[in-house]
C-alpha cells in the first residue's frame, strides 16, 4: 500500500527534523520546504495528502500561503502551525478552511490524533468521489443506446431537463423502457448530482406505510414509532427522488403529495413543523395518466402538477432501429460475465427479432440474449435458444410436457437445472449423449454438473 505524503513547511531546521522523525515512526512520507515559495513549488511538483504550514514563514505569512492552497487545492487538509496562545491565527486560519491547528511546541500525541483523522477524512473524500464518478460514468447518456430519432430526441430532452432548474418531471413508458435509467440520468448530469439520488417503488410498499417512508416519522407517531425516522423527501434534500410507477398511489396519499410539490414542505407522520427541502422530484409510469385522470383514478390537479415536463418514451417496437445496437451492447458485455466469444446474431435470429414485438421491451430484450448467451456454444446467437418469437420458451425444451418443466414460474438457475437434470435423466448418466441432447460440449455439460452440486446424483438407476 503506498505510503500518504504529509509536506512540512517550516522556516525552523530542527522542528521540520522532530517532525519528520515523527512522521516516519507513522508510516508517512515526508517532503520538506522552508519558506512558502519553496512549499508551492513542492506541493506542484510532489502532490501531498496533506500539508503542516507553520504561520510565521520568512517570506510571507502561513494564512496567505493557507488562502492559495484553498484556491487552488480546496479539498486538500492544511494543519496549521502556529504560536502559543495566537488564538486569532489559530481562528482566521479555521475561517479559511485550515482543517486544524497545533501549537508550537508541538504536542505529539494531539499532532498524531489530528493527523489520523485528517487521513481518514482524506481518504472518504477520495471513495466518495470515486463512487460519484463511477456512478456519473455508470448513468452517462453515452450508456444508453440510442440509434432511432425517437430516442436520439428523448436523450436531447434529457440533456436540457438535467441543466435547467425545473424540479418537477414525469416520465412516461411501457415497462422496461428504461424510465428508471433516464431518471438517473437527468440527476448525475445536473447540479444535484453531488447530493442523494434516492427511489422508491411506490407499488412495492403497503399503503400504510408508503406515507412514513416519504415523509417519515416522529417518536409515538404511532405503536412502533420509538425513534424519530426521516423520510425519503427528507433524506434526498438538494438531490432528486425517483417516485416509481406513482399511478398506484391511493387518493388522499395523491392529496399528500401534491401539497408538498406545490410548497417543497411537509411535516412528518405525527408531526407539527413544516419541513421545507429543495430536491427534483422525478416521477413515473406505464399508465396513460390523463386518461387515469379522466377516469377518476388519478387526481386531475397532481396530473396536471406533474404534467410541467413530460417525457413520453416509445416502446421497443416502435424504435426498431434500437434493438440490433442494444442487442450487440448486451452481448459485449454477457461476453465478459460469462467468458464467451459471440460476435454477433445469426441472420435468421435477426428476422426474428425484427418481426417479434418485444411486449417486454429493452428489458425483455436483455434477459433474451443473456439466456441465449448461457446456452450458446457458437460464434453467433442463434434462434433455437432465445425465448422469444411467440413460444414462450427456448427450443431446448420443444418435446417436453409442460409438467415436466413449468417455465414461466421458474427463475434462469432454476430453468438451466431443470434442463440439466431431464437430459441427464434421459440419458442415463451418459455425460455425451446428455451434452448432446442439450447441444452443448461436454466441457459445458461438467461445468454445468459443478455449478449446480449434480455429482453425486445417481442418474443411471433413475
Amino acid at each position: 500500500m503506498m505510503r500518504k505524503k504529509v509536506l512540512i513547511v517550516d522556516d525552523e531546521k530542527l522542528i521540520r527534523w522532530s517532525i519528520s522523525q515523527k512522521l516516519s515512526e507513522w508510516n508517512l512520507e515526508v517532503i520538506e520546504a522552508e519558506d512558502g515559495q519553496s512549499g508551492m513549488a513542492r506541493l506542484e511538483q510532489d502532490h501531498p495528502n496533506l500539508i503542516l504550514l507553520d504561520n510565521n514563514l520568512p517570506d510571507t505569512m502561513g494564512i496567505k500561503l493557507l488562502k492559495k492552497i484553498k484556491k487552488k487545492w480546496p479539498n486538500l487538509p492544511v494543519i496549521m502551525i502556529t504560536a502559543f496562545g495566537s488564538i486569532d491565527d489559530a481562528v482566521q486560519s479555521m475561517r479559511l478552511g485550515a482543517y486544524d491547528f497545533i501549537t508550537k511546541p508541538i504536542d505529539y500525541l494531539k499532532l498524531k490524533s489530528t493527523l489520523d483523522h485528517a487521513m481518514e477524512t482524506v481518504s472518504l473524500k477520495e471513495e466518495v468521489a470515486l463512487y460519484k464518478e463511477k456512478e456519473q460514468k455508470r448513468f452517462s447518456l453515452n450508456n444508453i443506446v440510442a440509434e432511432s430519432p425517437a430516442m436520439r430526441e428523448i436523450l436531447e430532452m434529457t440533456k436540457i431537463i438535467a441543466r435547467s432548474e425545473t424540479t418537477i418531471v414525469l416520465l412516461q413508458g411501457e415497462s422496461g423502457t428504461g424510465k428508471d435509467l433516464i431518471a438517473q440520468a437527468i440527476h448525475h448530469m445536473s447540479r444535484r448530482s453531488e447530493a442523494a439520488y434516492l427511489a422508491i417503488n411506490c407499488s412495492a410498499i403497503p399503503e400504510n406505510l408508503l406515507e412514513s417512508e416519504l415523509f417519515g416519522y416522529e417518536k409515538g407517531a404511532f405503536t412502533d414509532a420509538k425513534a424519530q425516522k426521516k423520510g425519503l423527501a427528507e433524506l434526498a434534500h438538494r438531490g432528486t427522488l425517483f417516485l416509481d410507477e406513482i399511478s398506484t398511489l391511493s387518493l388522499p396519499l395523491q392529496a399528500k403529495l401534491l401539497r408538498f410539490l406545490e410548497t417543497m414542505s411537509f411535516k412528518r407522520v405525527g408531526g407539527l413543523k413544516d419541513i421545507e427541502v429543495d430536491l427534483r422530484v422525478i416521477a413515473a409510469t406505464n399508465l396513460d395518466l390523463e386518461l387515469a385522470s379522466e377516469n377518476g383514478k388519478f387526481r386531475k390537479d397532481l396530473f396536471y402538477r406533474l404534467n410541467v415536463c413530460p417525457v413520453l418514451i416509445p416502446p421497443l417496437r416502435e424504435r426498431i432501429d434500437d434493438i440490433f445496437p442494444l442487442t450487440q451492447y448486451f452481448i459485449k458485455q454477457d461476453n465478459i460475465k460469462f467468458r464467451k466469444n459471440i460476435t454477433g446474431l445469426s441472420r435468421k435470429t435477426e428476422k426474428l427479432m425484427i418481426d417479434y414485438n418485444w411486449p417486454g421491451n429493452v428489458r425483455e430484450l436483455k434477459n433474451a440474449i443473456e439466456r441465449a448467451m448461457i446456452f450458446e456454444e457458437g460464434s453467433h446467437v442463434t434462434e433455437r435458444f432465445l425465448p422469444i418469437l411467440g413460444r414462450g420458451k427456448s427450443s431446448m425444451l420443444q418435446g417436453r410436457s409442460k409438467s415436466e418443466i413449468a417455465v414461466g414460474s421458474m427463475s434462469l438457475d432454476e430453468m438451466e437445472k431443470a434442463m440439466l437434470i431431464e437430459a441427464l435423466k434421459k440419458a442415463r448418466g451418459n455425460k455425451s449423449e446428455a451434452a448432446r441432447v442439450l447441444e452443448i460440449t461436454r466441457d459445458t455439460l461438467r461445468y454445468k454438473i459443478k455449478k449446480f452440486d449434480l455429482k453425486s446424483v445417481d442418474f443411471e438407476s433413475s
